[in-house]
């Protein structure tokens, strides 16, 4: 598989937020959630152990 983990885990979390869409009618704390991940992980380097968890977080294999 030639994707890291990093950019498996990404994908996943904008899939998710693409799925789940927002709530214009209420602050949605999961898509607030998934957001703030997605963003700690574009801020980490490519081997932070934060990288793994997430992973684990979100099941990605």
């Amino acid at each position: 598989m030639s994707d890291s983990l990093k950019e498996r885990v990404r994908a996943k979390l904008l899939r998710q937020l693409a799925e789940d869409g927002p709530d214009p009618e209420q602050d949605d704390v999961r898509h607030v959630s998934v957001q703030d991940d997605l963003d700690i992980l574009n801020a980490v380097a490519d081997d932070d152990p934060l990288i793994e968890e997430l992973a684990a977080r979100y099941l990605v294999p």
